[in-house]
């Protein structure tokens, strides 16, 4: 039965004391204490048989969906062990359980975890006769992913929604692999879809932010001597970025920013590309504002592009109709900016557990760089008549315009705000770029966030390019940018900004199909009903949106963390997110608006437990918790 709290029963017990004698009243005072004492514990009882219920229905549930998605026919099989026979045991024994009073968003966690199960791959190396688990993009070999199925484009995804795993062996053998194996130094074999002549490890085929992955993970699950070992890998890694992929050429505007092709950010076909294109002549004159669509819109135009003039004239400056124009982006500069600020906070923590020498000088040394690098993204990047970050053509191209502006919003221009490159005081500089993505003039639309500004004459989201088109890739880009945007950022959270979140959340829960759920490579924002391209397919996260993103919980490097949900109060009646392992601690969280159905009116309340033990509660879902390990 809910009883009052004991910040309610105080205040009228002292008062009944006023009213007595000294002696009487003291005498008053410790009955009354002892009966908040016991109903504090009966309220825990309560609290603590609503969390044992909703535990026992949410593996019920998950052992459930688990066999209906294993009935599924035509899905691409598992490219590793966990399959029909194994799965569900695995899945039960390792992610955090979930259960809200939203069936869509329950079934489709549920499946993505499975899905994740299918994409957990044990690799045998032949180059270093090691042994590696590896995390799938696609199902099968595909020409483009390195030698074991594994492809760097989606591993940043990869980390964030992976580390959730109660066992902690798989990324760590994931980055083992990419960092400091075979991965990290075989070249890229040439292929069909090699579209670039830059020679560079599979490690570094496409961007990505996998040294802050690595961060992100070890916020969950803590190894200092296993850090300690990989740390000098992780430079080598950086160190490929630096040499391979910053323009170099002193007096540019962009001289030290980082570049990448369309195609190896995992953008395809973009926008800021087109303009740039557009505006260079030379071997690019080929594009014009009439006729680029011909050129570069998809797969089918760049072998139009293959057969021109240009193409014949300049070989180099084009790679089977793909143009070798580099630009940067502010989705590759905060990909770097994430790196570099964790090899700064990893190196802080090895000189912590070791006491190394040179270990501070380096954790100084990267958060210098980290700095550098934050301030030219802000000084070059950002358009203060378009509010917004921008992309250029790189400095140092070989064909086309150098450090050309191109004034199209893409939702990469959020990607600062994922890793927290906007300086704290500074933050109301940059909020006007939030305001596009609620609007219908910028990146929302009827079933999704779309990859380009609505508004700008060259949307179009018909073709298989990021010019509108959506991506769940950058879906969980933003959403996470926007989170962390209203945390780490906003004064004062409305309901109105928590609503934002939640209806892009919702929208994409949607085009998951609850009634038989998929994740797909793209969808139709303005009238697509579901993903298509791939079935089942990790170049994007779920279950990371859900844990930390929209219920709150913030892992961090000290023993404690910190729940701030952004779930506005009036959506959901109740929630259950427990069984999380963190820190080799167990961790459940429950939000319930009515404790006792019996009882008239709502009894709000937020409980966070650390092994079974009631660590701290809030009647409000909102505030911020933060919850010390107990040793």
């Amino acid at each position: 039965m809910y009883r009052p709290s004991m910040n309610l029963l105080f205040p009228l017990c002292l008062r009944q004391c006023i009213r007595l004698s000294r002696a009487s009243a003291m005498a008053s005072l410790c009955i009354a204490l002892g009966l908040v004492t016991a109903c504090s514990s009966r309220q825990e009882l309560v609290f603590s048989k609503e969390r044992d219920r909703l535990q026992g229905l949410s593996h019920e549930l998950l052992a459930t969906q688990v066999d209906e998605f294993n009935s599924y026919e035509g899905r691409p099989k598992s490219d590793g062990p966990y399959n029909a026979h194994n799965n569900k045991a695995f899945l039960i024994s390792n992610i955090p359980l979930f259960l809200s009073s939203d069936d869509a968003t329950n079934k489709v966690y549920n499946y993505r975890w499975w899905m994740v199960s299918k994409h957990l791959k044990e690799y045998a190396d032949p180059e270093d006769q090691q042994k590696y688990w590896v995390v799938t993009e696609f199902f099968g070999p595909r020409p483009w992913a390195s030698l074991s199925g594994a492809i760097t484009c989606p591993a940043g995804h990869q980390f964030y929604d992976v580390r959730w795993l109660r066992d902690d062996k798989y990324l760590k053998s994931y980055a083992d692999y990419f960092i400091r194996g075979s991965a990290s130094h075989l070249n890229q074999r040439e292929n069909g879809n090699f579209l670039t002549y830059l020679s560079r490890p599979e490690s570094h085929h496409f961007s990505s932010w996998m040294l802050d992955g690595v961060d992100a993970y070890l916020r969950i699950h803590p190894d200092s001597a296993w850090l300690h070992g990989i740390l000098p890998d992780m430079e080598r890694h950086q160190a490929v970025w630096d040499s391979l992929f910053t323009v170099q050429r002193s007096g540019a505007k962009t001289d030290g920013l980082y570049k990448i092709l369309d195609l190896y950010d995992g953008m395809e076909f973009s926008l800021s590309a087109v303009l740039g294109l557009i505006a260079s002549e030379g071997a690019y004159d080929l594009y014009t504002a009439d006729n680029w669509r011909d050129y570069y819109l998809g797969w089918g135009t760049t072998d139009n592009a293959a057969k021109s003039a240009q193409a014949a004239q300049y070989p180099r400056a084009y790679r089977k109709g793909y143009p070798d124009l580099y630009l940067v982006r502010p989705s590759v500069n905060g990909y770097a900016y994430g790196n570099l600020r964790a090899l700064s906070e990893l190196y802080r923590m090895d000189e912590r557990d070791y006491a190394q020498s040179g270990a501070s000088k380096k954790s100084a040394l990267y958060q210098q760089r980290a700095t550098r690098l934050q301030n030219k993204v802000m000084d070059v990047l950002w358009n203060d008549e378009d509010h917004f970050f921008n992309s250029y053509t790189a400095g140092d191209n070989a064909f086309g315009a150098h450090d050309f502006e191109a004034r199209v919003r893409e939702s990469v221009g959020y990607t600062p705000w994922y890793f927290n490159m906007i300086p704290a005081d500074k933050a109301t500089d940059y909020a006007d770029a939030w305001s596009l993505f609620a609007s219908d003039k910028g990146f929302n639309n009827k079933q999704g966030m779309t990859t380009a500004e609505r508004q700008h004459p060259y949307y179009n989201e018909q073709t298989y390019a990021w010019n509108g088109r959506g991506w769940p890739f950058q879906n969980s880009v933003v959403y996470k940018a926007y989170a962390n945007y209203l945390r780490h950022y906003k004064q004062d959270i409305s309901d109105a900004d928590r609503r934002i979140l939640y209806d892009h959340i919702r929208k994409l829960t949607a085009l998951h199909n609850p009634a038989q759920p998929n994740i797909g490579e793209w969808y139709i924002p303005s009238d697509g009903k579901t993903f298509g391209g791939e079935q089942d397919y990790f170049h994007s996260t779920f279950p990371d949106i859900i844990i930390e993103d929209l219920l709150g919980f913030k892992a961090q490097h000290d023993d404690k963390f910190e729940v701030q949900p952004l779930l506005p109060e009036a959506e959901w009646d109740f929630f259950y997110l427990g069984r999380l392992r963190y820190h080799e601690h167990d961790v459940d969280i429950v939000w319930k608006k009515d404790w006792d159905a019996d009882k008239p009116g709502d009894q709000n309340m937020l409980c966070v437990w650390v092994d079974g033990k009631l660590a701290a509660r809030s009647e409000r879902l909102n505030t911020k918790l933060t919850v010390s390990l107990s040793k």
